[in-house]
């Protein structure tokens, strides 16, 4: 009998390779199932949705009532006094109802009101914009002085001399008001200083914003023995 298959088309030779590719591959899938890892599930509960059957309150509207206004307060009456024509009433004014052209008219002279001064006007600066001057500058001040002061004479026995450091108001017109010792010596040189002070022809004022204002100022008057 003839062969019709080819030796290449006869599969007898390569069944043993066949058989260990099945082999190999049933291996490897038992290996895999035993290797294979499963996980437990968990189920979580969400919860079921309620719908609440909430019922909405009425809140019931309340009348204001509004409290009427206070009645008007009663009308005061005011009394009059009725005069008798016969009661006599201080201070008349007398009316020349003849008086003509040629009636003399005495003069009216308006009363006069002191002004108060302010507390502006009282207050005591020691610095100012302008400073209050001696008639006549430093100068004439301190020839005022040396043509003025008398020397105790119990200074002059005791020998004593310096400086008296006397304190004043030049006010608001010039004069020299509220003189002080702040500092004396003695002797009677005190006391001298003072007296020379008071007498002091009236200084230049000082000024603060263009006004003339109370100033204090300071004087060192020198005794010195010649």
């Amino acid at each position: 009998m003839d062969q019709k298959k080819t030796n290449k088309a006869d599969l007898e030779n390569k069944k043993f390779i066949f058989g260990q590719i099945g082999l190999i591959v049933a291996l490897a899938a038992m290996l895999l199932a035993f290797e294979w890892k499963t996980y437990e599930r968990e189920i979580v509960d969400l919860g079921a949705r309620e719908v609440a059957d909430i019922t909405e309150e009425i809140v019931p509207i309340t009348e204001q009532k509004v409290k009427p206004p206070p009645p008007p307060p009663p009308k005061q009456v005011v009394k009059i006094n009725v005069v008798e024509d016969d009661v006599e009433v201080d201070d008349e004014i007398d009316i020349d109802v003849e008086a003509d052209q040629d009636t003399e008219i005495e003069e009216y002279i308006p009363i006069e009101f002191e002004e108060e001064e302010s507390a502006d006007e009282q207050q005591i600066f020691m610095v100012v914009e302008a400073m209050p001057n001696f008639p006549g500058g430093e100068t004439a001040l301190h020839k005022y002085l040396a043509e003025n002061i008398k020397y105790p004479q119990m200074a002059k026995e005791s020998g004593i001399q310096g400086r008296v450091f006397v304190t004043f108001v030049v006010e608001r017109e010039g004069s020299v008001t509220d003189v002080k010792v702040l500092r004396g010596i003695g002797g009677g040189c005190d006391e001298e200083a003072v007296r020379v002070v008071k007498n002091m022809p009236k200084w230049t004022p000082g000024k603060q914003r263009g006004k003339p204002v109370r100033v204090q100022f300071n004087l060192p008057v020198k005794f010195t023995l010649q």
